[in-house]
């Protein structure tokens, strides 16, 4: 048996994990002065870019399943930064979400996170564009993987 193989230290899932929690926790401050979680950004920030979107492809975007995107949504709702509605005419079973003028409004503020962010990493552009082409290999690769037998 290789017990070297369940050391912590020879995991990749370890520092990616550790990361992205380090990742959100540096967020935090930021997007409190805001007045938004993590999620919550990263779904506005989908929004910004598009305006209108379906729930299902917003899913698709962020990785996240309708479990946890309903709960978000409602609460981005709730403090009238996006609006929910129906399809009308086709396929009523989906849902659009459309961006308020208070949440274009937010962008505004936004603006300062990445900002202050970047200021929290001294990763150098090559290192991090480099991190993130990597990362969205792996995740593609992940996500592309039906079994892994």
């Amino acid at each position: 048996m290789n017990a070297e193989i369940l050391k912590l230290e020879n995991q990749l899932c370890f520092p990616l994990y550790a990361a992205a929690k380090a990742m959100v926790k540096k967020y935090t401050p930021f997007l409190n002065e805001i007045g938004l979680t993590y999620t919550q950004y990263i779904a506005m920030m989908v929004m910004w870019e598009r305006e209108t979107i379906s729930v299902k492809r917003l899913g698709k975007y962020l990785y996240l399943d309708s479990g946890t995107l309903t709960p978000l949504l409602k609460r981005l709702e709730s403090k009238k930064l996006i609006s929910r509605a129906r399809a009308t005419g086709g396929d009523e079973r989906l849902v659009y979400i459309t961006i308020t003028p208070e949440g274009t409004r937010l962008k505004k503020k936004a603006v300062q996170v990445p900002e202050k962010m970047s200021k929290c990493l001294s990763l150098e552009p090559k290192e991090a564009q480099t991190l993130y082409t990597l990362l969205h290999k792996l995740l593609g690769q992940l996500e592309g993987t039906e079994d892994c037998n």
